[in-house]
């Protein structure tokens, strides 16, 4: 592997990874992870056509997966009355997902990069409504973590 990847491409590629995941219960974190890889990045390929795995990118595949029922409780209860998770595009929920990890787990990066990073995700994947929606859903959470409650 020659080429280093920056955390908006590994970004990208766990969105890539993570959406799969929710229609495919029977595909594994590791198939899902080796399809993201093979879509955009096959540099990271090795002679054995192994995958090399960025560390951050099995972070937060492995984090979303593992903590996915607390995000999705989290993302609930910053939904308009009479809304659900169930309700939203699926690419919305992932990307959320996503993004929620990085803010409660991945102390390094600041949630406002966090924030920036998932309308960035929302602009490659989705539309300018979802934009919006990611973008509010994200502050109101962010709000309530800088505010300590």
């Amino acid at each position: 592997m020659n080429k280093e990847l920056s955390r908006h491409e590994i970004r990208e590629m766990g969105v890539q990874a993570l959406f799969p995941l929710d229609f495919n219960k029977d595909f594994s974190k590791q198939a899902a992870i080796d399809h993201a890889i093979e879509l955009n990045h096959t540099e990271l390929l090795d002679e054995e056509e192994e995958h090399f795995v960025p560390a951050y990118l099995d972070l937060v595949v492995s984090g979303v997966c593992v903590k996915q029922e607390e995000l999705d409780t989290l993302i609930g209860k910053h939904l308009r009355k009479g809304w659900s998770i169930k309700r939203l595009a699926k690419i919305d929920v992932t990307i959320l997902r996503l993004a929620l990890f990085e803010m409660l787990y991945v102390e390094e990066v600041p949630n406002r990069v966090v924030l920036n990073e998932a309308i960035e995700l929302a602009k490659t994947f989705s539309d300018e409504q979802s934009r919006k929606f990611i973008n509010g859903v994200l502050s109101s959470i962010n709000k309530e973590l800088e505010a300590g409650v």
